[in-house]
């Protein structure tokens, strides 16, 4: 049965990608996302939420209360519109929602959170247009960074095909195109997870929907398969749970017990099994509790 949520949790997401590209940079020819000082690869939280919100679609096939907002091609203000439609409650002529709160705003608002599972999770600015207000929400991610440096391969790649009988005049014969192609070959990623009750309670989100992420978590890579990412895979979730809404340890000290190490640093890791991983389970402070997710 749902519950409300009472619990802080603060976790490290693992994941690793091989011969693929995890994240690439559409304002740097598509490269794939590295540091420009360390050379560790980066992967937005952006993208990871992409990724999160394909798999809650695929597995509830966008019925509420599991419906994505931010959704590809979506036209937001439609589902702003609905949302009104369904309530009874007319918008301005101009369809418009001109004050910033009022009865009718958070009516509309707390509807969007019970029926989009990305809202109320991930929060969302509604505010444009047609209003639906702004909301915060409980689950939030950083950037995912590499363990170690990665290297950007290019790759040259043909293809054997024209798209046009004048392109296959240009070519005199010859149908073969060329391409690029962007790939690391292998990089270990760490993102960082943080989920307050107390914003869970304004948002609605419960037990239930912690498990979601859970499993979003772990299967995200499984249904997102692609000839440009290559092999991806979640490798560890690793939650600690305070016994408190507020927490009883800061973060930072939390994250540094996970420790992960190569275990060969002469040659390049090009496996998961190429790095160990290690937690000091004795040094957790009091109210708080390891929980492997993955």
């Amino acid at each position: 049965m749902s519950e409300a949520l009472s619990h802080r949790y603060d976790f490290l997401l693992l994941f690793d990608v091989q011969d693929g590209n995890p994240n690439g940079d559409p304002d740097a020819g598509n490269l794939p996302r590295i540091d420009a000082e360390t050379q560790q690869g980066l992967v937005t939280d952006v993208a990871i939420k992409r990724k999160l919100r394909n798999w809650v679609l695929a597995r509830y096939d966008g019925a509420p209360p599991h419906m994505i907002y931010v959704t590809e091609g979506a036209v937001l203000q439609n589902a702003k519109r609905a949302a009104y439609a369904t309530l009874g409650i007319k918008l301005d002529a101009d369809e418009k929602k001109r004050q910033r709160g009022g009865d009718d705003i958070d009516q509309v608002r707390k509807w969007m959170c019970d029926n989009y599972w990305d809202i109320r999770t991930f929060g969302a600015v509604m505010s444009t247009g047609v209003s639906a207000g702004q909301v915060r929400g409980p689950v939030q991610l950083t950037f995912a960074r590499s363990i170690d440096p990665v290297v950007s391969a290019e790759h040259a790649i043909t293809r054997m095909a024209v798209e046009t009988p004048e392109e296959a005049a240009k070519q005199q014969g010859d149908a073969r195109t060329m391409g690029r192609k962007f790939t690391v070959p292998y990089g270990l990623y760490v993102a960082r997870g943080f989920i307050a009750p107390q914003l869970a309670a304004k948002t609605g989100f419960t037990t239930d929907d912690l498990e979601i992420l859970q499993l979003a978590l772990r299967d995200m890579f499984e249904n997102d398969r692609s000839a440009a990412r290559g092999f991806m895979a979640t490798r560890g979730i690793y939650a600690f749970r305070h016994d408190s809404a507020l927490g009883n340890a800061p973060a930072a000290a939390l994250f540094d017990l996970v420790q992960i190490n190569r275990r060969d640093s002469s040659a390049p890791p090009r496996h998961f099994t190429d790095y160990t991983v290690s937690i000091d389970e004795s040094a957790l402070p009091a109210g708080v509790t390891l929980e492997r997710w993955c």
